[in-house]
């Protein structure tokens, strides 16, 4: 039995609901088939009309939206709200991709013969998603999945299912019959979507993400996992510190550092004076993130999902005083109902200790310090991670010198680690990302397999 919880207010159920058993996913997965392949013939121009519709769906009940996001995965209303209309422009961008060009001639060792090449798709796309992304993530996967002719298994994060149940009414209301499936469960509904599906792309952690990526590696049927991070914020000695921090502090600690593209480090460039400037502007920052009710406007740092999440933040902490580190402030959970934690900046963590070597999933972040750019350089790639990272610097030269030695599948200058572009490729290196990139016209290439045709003229 799926149980959804509200992480600010953790007897109040959400949702109870049973999971999707293997029978059940299989039965789901046949019906998508069928209905899949109705859908891709029913051509691009009626795909995109319907994911139009869709979109305006999604519009109309944005505020509805943006309350269950604060309800039921504590995302703070002002993001949720953002959330909700990143969503719509999701489905619109798609729906426009659905009438681009599928194909395209080239030519032939038979100047009489028609040589081609168009783009099919793989039939049923099964998609895990994450709780903290409950709307944009299932949408920027389910749509260009729709967009160029796929059925979907959509398997929720059990903390979103509530969020997911909705969308898939309101999606449901504008496709064809079985085509989308809403699949509640854990684990051995996700290894059945896996099981049964034609594509698969998944977001989560690490661990998750191999064992996914290698049952349906071991299937032979296209895989992405998008797998987390543990994202630097190289600061240089000429940065604007006030905004630079700013915008640090948020990337952060906003949702409670529940991102897989929330500053993990920042990585202070130049002396000790300037390693403390940065450590003081930081803290400074950190400290005017409010932490309380996610459902208030002004709170940027709500509940972590549960309370095993609450205490592997306060643990982190612990261990990484234990280890020699200094605690700066946070580190505890306030006295308050709900699974709240405070805002955490740590400094002088040893080489080699968690807090710098493993994602922790919560509002805290590490301060460490390079002499120069090739030091950060290399503190930035030290790590298994490779998703986000950040430069700060008015130096056009040395940022365009610096960012191209970066291991990460996404660089930002002057712009904070959390926050991406639904029309371009994501994606990271290294443990961060297997498989294609997402988002974007890059989508294409994932949902669809190309095939060649070759037409001579009769005798």
């Amino acid at each position: 039995m799926v149980v959804s919880r509200s992480p600010q207010a953790p007897d109040r159920v959400l949702v109870e609901t049973p999971d999707a058993d293997e029978a059940a996913v299989a039965a789901a997965a046949t019906r998508a088939g069928e209905a899949g392949r109705e859908w891709e013939r029913a051509g691009g121009l009626s795909r995109a009309q319907a994911l139009a519709a869709a979109g305006e769906r999604i519009a109309n009940a944005s505020e509805e939206f943006t309350a269950l996001m604060v309800d039921e995965v504590g995302k703070p209303v002002t993001e949720a709200r953002g959330e909700a209309a990143r969503a719509v422009a999701i489905l619109r961008y798609f729906a426009q991709q659905a009438i681009d060009p599928d194909g395209e001639t080239l030519p032939s060792a038979n100047p009489r013969a028609l040589l081609y090449m168009r783009r099919r798709p793989h039939g049923v796309a099964g998609l895990i998603t994450p709780w903290n992304f409950p709307l944009a993530i299932p949408l920027w996967k389910a749509a260009p999945a729709l967009a160029f002719g796929n059925a979907v298994l959509l398997k929720p994060a059990p903390e979103a299912t509530a969020l997911a149940l909705r969308l898939g009414e309101l999606l449901s209301a504008v496709l064809p019959d079985g085509l989308f499936h809403v699949l509640p469960g854990d684990v051995e509904a996700g290894r059945a979507v896996v099981d049964n599906a034609d594509a698969v792309s998944f977001t989560g952690s690490v661990a998750a993400g191999g064992s996914v990526a290698a049952a349906a590696a071991g299937r032979g049927v296209p895989v992405q996992a998008e797998m987390g991070g543990l994202n630097a914020s190289i600061v240089l000695p000429d940065a604007d510190l006030d905004s630079a921090m700013q915008q640090v502090a948020f990337a952060a600690m906003g949702y409670a550092g529940q991102k897989c593209t929330a500053t993990s480090r920042v990585i202070a460039v130049g002396n000790e004076a300037r390693a403390a400037e940065v450590t003081d502007a930081l803290v400074a920052a950190v400290g005017g993130q409010r932490l309380g009710d996610p459902g208030e406007a002004e709170t940027a740092v709500g509940p972590v999902i549960e309370e095993a999440a609450r205490d592997a933040v306060v643990a982190a902490a612990q261990r990484a005083a234990a280890d020699g580190a200094r605690v700066l402030v946070g580190g505890r959970a306030p006295d308050r109902s709900g699974w709240y934690v405070e805002p955490t900046v740590v400094t002088n963590a040893p080489a080699g200790s968690q807090l710098v070597t493993e994602e922790v999933f919560g509002p805290i972040t590490a301060v460490q310090s390079a002499p120069d750019a090739s030091a950060a350089v290399r503190l930035n790639n030290a790590v298994r991670y490779g998703l986000v990272t950040s430069v700060y610097t008015r130096d056009l030269d040395a940022a365009l010198g610096l960012v191209s030695e970066l291991d990460t599948g996404l660089v930002r200058v002057n712009a904070p680690t959390s926050g991406v572009d639904f029309w371009a490729p994501f994606g990271g290196e290294k443990s961060s990302s297997y498989g294609p990139r997402e988002q974007g016209k890059a989508a294409r290439e994932f949902y669809t397999s190309t095939r060649t045709f070759m037409i001579n003229p009769a005798g």
